[in-house]
């Protein structure tokens, strides 16, 4: 009986996983096209644009100010209604974008796609992976979900490899065209063929101390007031995420961690490929080159290396050497002295990819099956409040640093101020394991 339970819930994520392959293949594909198109569409025939930096950074933060109010409203309703239905939201009005730049790449398509991709990445932007770690959550138990993740994050990995590896062999029209078309395949395949989540208690193994997860209830069943203040409410706000983050001192630790660290790779994300190209003379192909070393690295340490080691060392012990060798690889890039640097740096991926499914895991463990949803989303609300937070301070650093008016000359500036706040995560990852100790002791 146990063995077909199981045999289930692997053939369910399966068709998860093929539905998140094929929509971030569609999503991959056009991320080094678009740095060019941006740059092509602000300013025609120069490789530095301070408008389109500033442009990048302002949508960051408008997105991440609406993702932080909108992603755990999503995960608790998920937690409600279903997965399936809140992950058809995302992947149909991510394409609406794509479709935008599949018919022109002009100042006016361009002005046109910005709005639209400002407006739906704050529903979009996210959420597809948000959701997907609920319902892995759902059907694995605690146990075994530090390599579930990691699974999911190398399936990540492999559909950034294959979207980037095609982008090479295509040209900037036919490459919109095709993530359209891509997108609308991974839409039909995940109505038609997964199965909507559904909750079991027979995975739930929360950590947290007996007295924070036991209900204390008077005699007509009422849970007391003190216990409310552990309880998410029915109706998702502000509140939940604050009150997630007070629930205990793991859950402060861990937010830390995801805020900083998130910081740091909005950060380098924002600046790198302006700085390769100014610095460099990169263009759609070296951005793609790049990409696809970070994928097959990534892709082989998150489906081989990272199973094998992860009931060996934990996963906190492994989210420390992510974060370790996340900062290092932006501060080999901040300064690159030659052309090979970007593409030694990207095989550090290796070791960086460890840090989201790590992070996730340890959250998913905080709380119950019923609500996985609302923990992650709530964890992905804290994220996207880094992402408000890194253009403000890092797009006019990029900006300044690679143009004349750059008070010293260094065009990496920016991106090694991102890994002294991947540092920062660091150490305090190293300070969340002494927490996690404490309280498993308490547990004990």
């Amino acid at each position: 009986m146990e063995t077909s339970r199981t045999i289930a819930r692997l053939t369910v994520l399966n068709h998860l996983f093929v539905s998140v392959f094929i929509h971030n293949f569609a999503i991959f594909m056009v991320n080094p096209a678009i740095t060019d198109v941006t740059v092509s569409a602000l300013c025609p025939g120069e490789d530095e644009c301070s408008l389109a930096i500033y442009l990048s950074g302002f949508q960051q933060a408008v997105v991440g100010v609406g993702s932080f109010l909108v992603m755990p409203l999503m995960g608790n309703l998920s937690d409600k209604y279903g997965r399936k239905a809140f992950l058809t939201i995302p992947m149909a009005f991510t394409l609406m974008p794509f479709g935008i730049l599949a018919c022109g790449r002009s100042r006016n398509y361009f002005y046109t796609y910005y709005a639209f991709k400002t407006i739906t990445a704050i529903f979009c932007e996210g959420t597809v992976h948000c959701l997907s770690l609920a319902y892995v959550a759902d059907n694995v138990p605690s146990g075994s979900r530090v390599s579930a993740f990691g699974i999911l994050s190398g399936i990540g990995s492999a559909s950034s490899l294959c979207g980037n590896l095609s982008t090479r062999f295509l040209s900037t029209a036919v490459t919109f065209q095709v993530a359209t078309a891509v997108g609308i395949v991974a839409l039909v395949y995940m109505i038609i063929f997964l199965p909507d989540s559904a909750i079991d208690s027979s995975l739930l193994t929360p950590i947290m101390s007996q007295e924070k997860s036991t209900d204390s209830r008077d005699d007509e069943g009422t849970v007391d007031s003190a216990n409310k203040h552990h309880s998410f409410k029915k109706v998702p706000s502000l509140n939940d995420t604050i009150l997630f983050v007070k629930t205990s001192w793991v859950f402060l630790q861990l937010s830390m961690v995801a805020f900083f660290s998130t910081l740091a790779d909005v950060g380098i994300h924002a600046a790198m490929l302006y700085f390769l190209k100014a610095r460099f003379h990169f263009d759609k192909d070296q951005f793609a080159d790049i990409m696809v070393i970070t994928g097959i690295a990534g892709t082989i340490s998150q489906l081989i290396v990272m199973p094998l080691v992860a009931p060996i060392l934990g996963e906190a012990r492994l989210l420390s050497i992510g974060l370790f060798f996340n900062c290092t690889h932006m501060l080999l890039y901040s300064i690159a002295w030659a052309p090979w640097v970007p593409y030694a740096a990207a095989m550090l991926s290796v070791f960086f990819v460890f840090t989201q499914p790590c992070l996730r895991t340890i959250v998913s463990k905080q709380v119950s099956s019923s609500e996985q949803g609302k923990a992650q989303g709530c964890m992905s609300g804290i994220s996207s409040l880094a992402h408000v937070v890194s253009p403000l301070a890092f797009s006019p650093l990029t900006a300044l640093f690679l143009s004349d008016r750059a008070p010293f000359y260094f065009p990496g500036f920016s991106i090694m101020c991102a890994g002294m706040v991947s540092m920062i995560a660091f150490i305090q990852s190293l300070m969340m394991r002494n927490a996690l100790r404490v309280s498993d002791l308490k547990e004990f």
